[in-house]
């Protein structure tokens, strides 16, 4: 006897994903008072879109200066469920963020790139949060804190924090 499971990520698979996204998000904000409440709504309508699309590869959100990450929250897409799913927080309280400022980085995945410039534009004017095309910010002075990740429905983000030493 064989059986065969199949997996179909809904909206409500992505939304419940971001909302663990949002829930760190949130709890930056308590410590270091940004990003906005609005912000964070939405990132978190970008992350769902991109989630449901299938073409988030990976998303960080954090404080930078000089061009280099203080402290971030980087998310991992995967779609092939393996990633476990734990619970959000334990986000580090205490970082120097002094001559900084809030800053967010996405980079699609191939399947967006595989998409016809139209597509992509078409998919990326729907978007509630307006990017411009930039380099990945370095990271400074700290190290990378694995430990978290969100899935449902057979998609996952793994979480790693970078904090400062």
């Amino acid at each position: 006897m064989t059986s065969t499971t199949t997996t179909t990520f809904t909206r409500t698979n992505a939304r419940y994903i971001a909302g663990k996204i949002a829930a760190d998000l949130r709890q930056i904000q308590l410590f270091y008072g940004n990003p906005s409440d609005t912000d964070i709504d939405r990132y978190i309508d970008e992350a769902v879109e991109y989630l449901v699309a299938g073409y988030l590869h990976m998303v960080e959100y954090g404080f930078r200066k000089d061009g280099g990450w203080v402290i971030s929250l980087r998310y991992e897409v995967r779609y092939d469920g393996t990633v476990a799913d734990t619970g959000p927080g334990r986000v580090h309280p205490n970082a120097d963020i002094g001559g900084s400022s809030f800053y967010t980085f996405l980079r699609q995945n191939d399947a967006f790139f595989a998409l016809p410039s139209a597509e992509q534009s078409a998919f990326k004017a729907k978007l509630p949060v307006n990017r411009s095309p930039g380099t990945e910010p370095g990271h400074i002075n700290g190290h990378w804190e694995p430990g978290k990740s969100y899935s449902s429905g057979g998609v996952g983000a793994t979480r790693e924090m970078w904090r400062p030493t």
